[in-house]
């Protein structure tokens, strides 16, 4: 490392910061060329690796200490850490994957990076030096899984250790330059008596969703992007209480938190750069009909699967749950329709709606509102004995107002006539589930079986 490099990581100033980045850049490179010519099995995989970078850290300080770069004059111990991001790390990023309130990174090219905070996007101050370090960020984040991104696959999907989503988009697709997001992997879990101190839904609610649980239902969660799904999915995973029942999930990333032994995850994968390979969640449906499973979990339903579950769900895979995109719950019983007509088996619109209310008990939509706090504004039940897509609300949250700050308030309504379904009363009375316990025409028809 030359004097020249030194004097230009000197200079802090706001009119040197160009300067500076460039003087980063050659003292990145050149303790990088260092590490993997002395030691180059330290930067596979360093930043889940706390030990890794602990020696990362310690060859990245001694060599700069023997080019004469001392901490009296530009601060040792933060370069070191800046330079540690950049080769073992995701370099601007990693603070941003290091805060548990940030739920969301959107980076629109080298220089703009939103974040989702609670529910609200803001714009930060961090941009990259350059689209190539972009692009060799997003690479380092994609290359150890097997995946690739080039001019020829301009799109890839991908999991980071810790389990967050990733997808990047780059030119010739991309007007902007390299675009990512990064869904991030929660720590947290959140099991529903978790979701009803957030104010998610209310305790009724939790409580009659547990019941349905137990009860083995088939659910469906429905919702828009980032309107709290998997996190629903999850607390109602959370409250199946028989430890024996065997759960099989499909998931195109594993993001589902299900600590229970009799589990098996399952996940797809993309084709191979030679275009073979692939596995579908429909693929792994089919297998998991074969692994004797007593309920069947699909992350999110999107295509052809959609038929396969129906199918599950009607031969004796009880229980079964999945999540959909839709604007509400009428809404996501047509999707499962169009979803069904893509698997290609000429069914009448007639045959299909038969299927999926005979298949389907409860669906919950959930949206996120517009202060980015997230409800279960419904759940209702399909009316199996009158056919098609026709629903009982059994509870909804109500707005009841904005305030000065845009806070959303509302009220969670309980639905005290609704009628409960015969054949979902069964399921109830055969695990011990008093729907009377929260709406009145429950009792009766319960008294009548």
């Amino acid at each position: 490392m030359n004097r020249g490099l030194l004097n230009r990581l000197d200079q802090v100033d706001g009119t040197r910061r160009e300067t500076r980045a460039n003087g980063l850049e050659e003292a990145v490179r050149a303790t990088q060329e260092y590490i993997l010519r002395e030691n180059p099995g330290l930067l596979v995989n360093a930043r889940g690796d706390p030990d890794k970078r602990r020696q990362i850290s310690m060859v990245v300080s001694r060599f700069l200490l023997e080019e004469g770069l001392t901490s009296q004059r530009t601060g040792r111990e933060s370069l070191v850490q800046a330079i540690l991001s950049e080769i073992a790390g995701y370099g601007p990023l990693d603070p941003l994957l290091d805060d548990e309130d940030v739920s969301d990174i959107l980076v629109n090219g080298p220089d703009i990076v939103y974040v989702e905070r609670n529910g609200r996007q803001e714009l930060t101050r961090i941009s990259f030096r350059s689209s190539e370090q972009l692009m060799e960020i997003i690479n380092r984040m994609v290359a150890p899984l097997g995946r690739r991104i080039d001019h020829s696959s301009p799109c890839v999907d991908a999991r980071l250790p810790d389990g967050s989503r990733v997808c990047a988009v780059i030119p010739p697709v991309s007007a902007l330059g390299p675009v990512l997001a990064v869904r991030k992997f929660g720590r947290r879990f959140f099991g529903l008596k978790e979701l009803v101190d957030r104010g998610t839904l209310s305790e009724e609610m939790s409580d009659f969703l547990a019941a349905c649980v137990r009860a083995r239902l088939n659910l469906l969660v429905s919702g828009g992007t980032g309107s709290g799904k998997t996190t629903t999915l999850n607390a109602l995973l959370a409250a199946i209480s028989n430890l024996s029942e065997r759960i099989i999930t499909i998931e195109d990333s594993a993001e589902l938190q299900i600590k229970r032994q009799n589990l098996v995850s399952l996940e797809t994968r993309p084709p191979g750069l030679e275009g073979k390979g692939e596995v579908t969640v429909r693929d792994l449906v089919r297998n998991a009909l074969r692994l004797r499973p007593d309920r069947i979990i699909i992350g999110e339903s999107r295509g052809a699967e959609a038929f396969d579950l129906l199918q599950a769900m009607n031969t004796g895979h009880e229980g079964s749950m999945s999540t959909v995109h839709a604007n509400n719950s009428i809404d996501a019983l047509y999707r499962l329709e169009s979803m069904v007509l893509m698997a290609g088996q000429d069914l009448p619109h007639q045959a299909i709606r038969e299927q999926i209310y005979s298949a389907l008990d409860l669906v919950l939509h959930q949206s996120r509102l517009s202060d980015g706090s997230r409800k279960i504004v419904s759940v209702s039940l399909i009316n199996k004995e009158r056919g098609g897509h026709e629903m009982t609300g059994l509870f909804r949250y109500r707005i009841t107002g904005i305030g000065a700050n845009g806070r959303v308030s509302g009220v969670f309504e309980t639905a005290r006539q609704a009628k409960i379904p015969g054949v979902v009363m069964e399921k109830f009375l055969r695990e011990g589930v008093r729907p009377s316990d929260w709406f009145l025409d429950g009792r009766a028809e319960e008294t009548a079986h």
